[in-house]
């Protein structure tokens, strides 16, 4: 999964794909070096973010979405919490909601997500961007994601969504210290087994560098190492910044255990 952030303000490349030209080449680069679908998001997540509005929203990534769908033949994903901007990237061309909040942010997004017969990724956050990474705490980080993982698919399951079209996502740094990232990454199997395709999302973020000491557009050699600890967990979709290396990695991966 390609990351394609239409933002001024997200912690990696905010500003970099803002204009509508920016935004499409990128998504085409993407594609051509081997991503299988585009996540597009027009409201940063980041620790400490403040919220967007939801004209504000719609007015980033609706263009976008547009344009990349008439180009381009892989799967969008509409990064978002809000109800509203989901419906309308789904009639602009989207084919899955990502979720940040799983499902808790809006009230109605359930129903938009049911209605709209398209899969949604679910994630775990602890608090809100702005909140969450003050003094996270678990009794074990393992057990406490997979439980609420399980309760959410629950929930959206009784609001219409049918269990294949449910993905799960750890979400890594939202709410964990170091240790709880490194830890969800040990033990992902423990929510592969859940049954639901797992969507990780490592690339570039603060907790690699912490570990290797590496600023953000230094932290290639930390995301594939979680990129190879996802492959070999369980995981289904690494959601990443830099496609083509993460997509030769997985390549190799595979032919080493094709041989």
């Amino acid at each position: 999964m390609g990351i394609l952030n239409v933002t001024p303000d997200s912690f990696s490349d905010g500003g970099r794909y803002a204009r509508l030209d920016a935004a499409v080449r990128r998504a085409e680069a993407m594609v051509e070096e081997g991503a299988a679908l585009i996540d597009i998001g027009g409201e940063s997540t980041r620790p400490g973010a403040a919220p967007v509005t939801e004209a504000e929203e719609l007015a980033r990534v609706l263009p976008v979405i547009r344009r990349v769908a008439k180009r381009l033949s892989v799967p969008i994903s509409i990064d978002t919490s809000k109800a509203e901007v989901a419906r309308q990237a789904v009639d602009a061309g989207a084919g899955l909601v990502n979720d940040v909040t799983a499902l808790r942010g809006d009230p109605a997004m359930a129903a938009v997500v049911a209605n709209a017969r398209v899969p949604v990724i679910l994630m775990h956050m602890r608090g809100t961007p702005r909140t969450m990474q003050r003094h996270p705490r678990y009794r074990n980080v393992t057990e406490d994601v997979r439980r609420f993982l399980l309760e959410a698919s629950r929930r959206a399951i009784a609001a219409g969504i049918p269990a294949s079209r449910i993905l799960i996502d750890p979400g890594l740094g939202f709410g964990k210290t170091v240790a709880h990232n490194l830890q969800l990454l040990q033990h992902l199997d423990v929510l592969a087994d859940l049954g639901m395709p797992v969507v990780i999302g490592p690339s570039r973020k603060a907790f690699l560098g912490r570990v290797l000491g590496a600023e953000v557009n230094d932290r290639l050699p930390g995301t594939l190492a979680c990129v190879a600890a996802a492959a070999a967990r369980g995981g289904r979709i690494v959601r990443v910044h830099d496609v083509k290396p993460a997509v030769d990695f997985l390549r190799m991966l595979s032919a080493i255990g094709a041989a």
